[in-house]
């Protein structure tokens, strides 16, 4: 594991705008004895690739995650902002045919709900193919993509085997793809004023 020194996002954004790097680390301060992320926790390494600055001094910034960590320690070196000590890591080795079958699976049925999600909101440009991105940077595209609890999205973080983040996008997936076509269907019948745009012949 490689052990370096990172600024956190905890509540409030802060950075290094030399290197554009931060950590971001999530936690639930209603439910936390702590102020902080407690150490053990997971996060990710969030590089800026573009920001625009407010007259009021507020920021808009877009962001890519880079690498997950773990938090090893705090360091108390008088910064306004938290740093802490982490060890990066990756997925682990995992079974490349179950991955497959998996990765497969979660683009087929994502872009059945993303091509849902343009019908409902009139969008006509067109998708682009995930069929062929690499399964564990799929999972996480996917992962982010996806409209659910923050503490889910964290559990997905967390896991360190690609199959199964596969495995619960699949399921999760699955449980919504009939709701979005579903959505989608009404809203292309209400257009053609519920007969599917064809005109009504009155003898």
């Amino acid at each position: 594991m490689r052990d370096s020194l990172l600024a956190l996002r905890a509540i409030s954004v802060s950075f290094d705008l030399g290197k554009n790097l931060f950590g971001l680390s999530y936690f639930d301060t209603a439910t936390s004895e702590k102020e902080n992320p407690p150490v053990g926790s997971i996060g990710c390494v969030a590089k800026v690739t573009d920001s625009q600055t407010f007259p009021d001094g507020r920021s808009n910034i877009l962001t890519v995650g880079v690498i997950r960590y773990r938090i090893e320690a705090y360091v108390e070196r008088g910064d306004p902002y938290l740093v802490a000590r982490v060890s990066y890591f990756e997925d682990e080795a995992d079974d490349s045919e179950a991955v497959e079958e998996s990765s497969r699976d979660v683009a087929e049925i994502f872009t059945r709900i993303a091509r849902a999600v343009r019908i409902i909101n009139d969008e006509r440009a067109h998708l682009p193919n995930i069929a062929d991105t690499e399964p564990e940077r799929l999972s996480f595209l996917v992962a982010a993509a996806m409209e659910v609890d923050t503490d889910v999205k964290q559990e997905l973080l967390e896991l360190r085997l690609t199959s199964e983040r596969l495995r619960r996008l699949r399921d999760i997936l699955a449980r919504a793809v009939s709701g979005y076509e579903e959505r989608a269907r009404v809203h292309e019948l209400a257009k053609g004023n519920g007969h599917s745009g064809k005109r009504i012949e009155i003898e």
